[in-house]
């Protein structure tokens, strides 16, 4: 995620021409957005992030679940 804000950051300030950003070239945003389209869409699958962010959304909804029914008794 820290990826795309920065690369949306660049992005906008190259828009704007402001600074050192002014005589950088689109190519250089361009592979950024291309490395992280294959980072999302094949990296965190080889590494298995997708299915971990998944699992602990899951555990952490059981958990709220758990502690709203006990708290109630």
């Amino acid at each position: 995620m820290p990826l795309i804000i920065i690369i949306v950051l660049l992005s906008v300030l190259k828009y704007l021409e402001v600074g050192p950003l002014e005589n950088f070239s689109w190519w250089w945003i361009a592979l950024l957005f291309g490395i992280a389209f294959i980072w999302f869409e094949f990296g965190e699958r080889i590494f298995g992030m997708d299915k971990r962010k998944a699992h602990e959304q899951m555990e952490k909804a059981r958990q709220e679940r758990v502690s709203k029914t006990f708290k109630k008794k």
